[in-house]
């Protein structure tokens, strides 16, 4: 998923994270992504989504098969030397 890639299903994204990364409910990936996607929750947006998102009165956002998101371009600029290890991780 990157920002040049067409758009996908929320539902679609939370579901490839539950089952490869995180198997303990969607909740908790979908309100991730709806903060990262929220112009007012982040300085730089990491998400580039599309339908409801939420508002800063505090509406909620719609449920995530009703949104659609991709990578943002300054997101893909943040993974981009990400494979080149510069950091060691603790295992």
């Amino acid at each position: 998923m990157t920002g040049t890639k067409p758009i996908k299903k929320s539902a679609r994204v939370v579901g490839d994270v539950i089952g490869k990364y995180h198997p303990h409910g969607d909740t908790a990936v979908y309100d991730t992504i709806v903060r990262m996607a929220q112009p007012f929750s982040l300085r730089y947006m990491l998400v580039d989504g599309q339908g409801n998102f939420g508002s800063v009165d505090g509406d909620s956002a719609a449920a995530m098969r009703y949104t659609e998101i991709r990578m943002s371009k300054i997101a893909h600029e943040l993974m981009a030397d990400l494979e080149k290890e510069t950091v060691d991780f603790v295992r």
